[in-house]
């Protein structure tokens, strides 16, 4: 590994966790070696770490060392970084001199094979009934949920993620297109088990469920159909379970820099403080949710209600609902024109 591209992965230990989450998404390794002012090695931050430290109620604005694992594993020759590679799942072993400074990084041979995922084997539902305005002219003539990315319509995409946890069970609430949506999978090779729920009206992101009482009796996942997630579906699952929550919300810090100078203003205009092109750090919906069976016993039929509305009417009966953080890069929005060709690259590569 050359210096530019060693020095993607590593960072000051004296970032904040939203500076260092910044360089994570920037690199391609989900993983920032943070080092002292002498270069040594004094810890690594990761998805994981990063996901552990806020649901303990730690802040974006906290220092990364405070999330930090201060004893990463390491190395000091290649074949000793292969060993301990070969050993474990590691994303990377940095390999350090005499001085604990990182003089490279042994990322695998190459010839390792992805491990796949443990089967979790519940049901999803899928969201397909909108109109997708945020697409629209395209919109016009396909359905949103076959808007092709590379060479899946967005819905497909979607399914094969699931599947992928042997997640095989799915239910479409249909609406806008929706002939063209079922005619698309009756002739679709793979022949996906699909269960179809036809809205006769609009009913916004979470009216559909009501279609679905007493044909799910267990823990669901919930998507809407412009939502891809390459998070890890198993770790989202446990905790739901471990929670106890009625209903998880899948969520993904994002990070916007504004691109203007701004001003904190006091009395009579004096000018408390001035930050230029600030980065703000916040918590967005995905549009993705784990979801437990009691939830749609308390649909309305024919109602018309976002999903979120469901949710404040869940915590209103006193049940538990709570929010698991991923990383930005493993959230693709597919249902914005300027995202879809991010997507594409993401998936299929330039």
């Amino acid at each position: 590994m050359n210096k530019k591209e060693l020095n993607t992965i590593l960072g000051s230990q004296s970032l904040t966790l939203s500076e260092a989450m910044q360089q994570i998404n920037r690199n391609t390794y989900g993983i920032l070696f943070l080092t002292d002012a002498n270069g040594r090695l004094v810890g690594c931050l990761s998805d994981g770490d990063v996901r552990r430290f806020l649901l303990s109620g730690g802040q974006m604005s906290d220092s990364v060392m405070a999330a930090a694992e201060h004893y990463p594993r390491c190395a000091s020759t290649r074949d000793e970084a292969k060993r301990l590679y070969d050993k474990k799942n590691f994303i990377v072993i940095p390999i350090l001199d005499e001085h604990r400074v990182i003089v490279d990084l042994y990322l695998g041979d190459g010839q390792a094979q992805k491990k796949p995922h443990n089967p979790l084997d519940i049901p999803v539902v899928i969201n397909a009934g909108g109109k997708g305005t945020r697409l629209d002219p395209f919109t016009r003539v396909l359905p949103k949920p076959l808007i092709p990315v590379g060479e899946f319509p967005i819905i497909e995409l979607i399914m094969r993620e699931y599947q992928t946890y042997a997640c095989d069970d799915f239910h479409i609430i249909v609406n806008y297109k929706k002939d063209l949506i079922k005619a698309y999978f009756a002739d679709n090779e793979n022949q996906y088990q699909i269960n179809w729920y036809e809205e006769s009206q609009p009913l916004g992101t979470g009216g559909g469920l009501s279609l679905l009482k007493g044909q799910i009796n267990e823990t669901f996942f919930f998507a809407n159909c412009d939502v891809l997630l390459t998070a890890n579906y198993e770790d989202m699952l446990a905790f739901h379970k471990e929670q106890g929550n009625a209903i998880t919300m899948i969520c993904a810090y994002k990070n916007l820099e504004i691109p203007y100078g701004v001003i904190d203003m006091g009395v009579n205009g004096k000018i408390e403080s001035m930050r230029e092109k600030p980065v703000m750090s916040f918590l967005t919906n995905t549009g993705c949710y784990i979801v437990e069976p009691e939830v749609l016993e308390d649909m309305v039929e024919g109602e018309s209600i976002g999903f979120p509305d469901v949710i404040e009417r869940q915590k209103a009966k006193g049940r538990k609902v709570a929010a698991y953080p991923i990383s930005e890069n493993d959230w693709m929005d597919m249902g914005q024109l300027p995202e879809l060709e991010k997507m594409r690259v993401k998936l299929y590569g330039e």
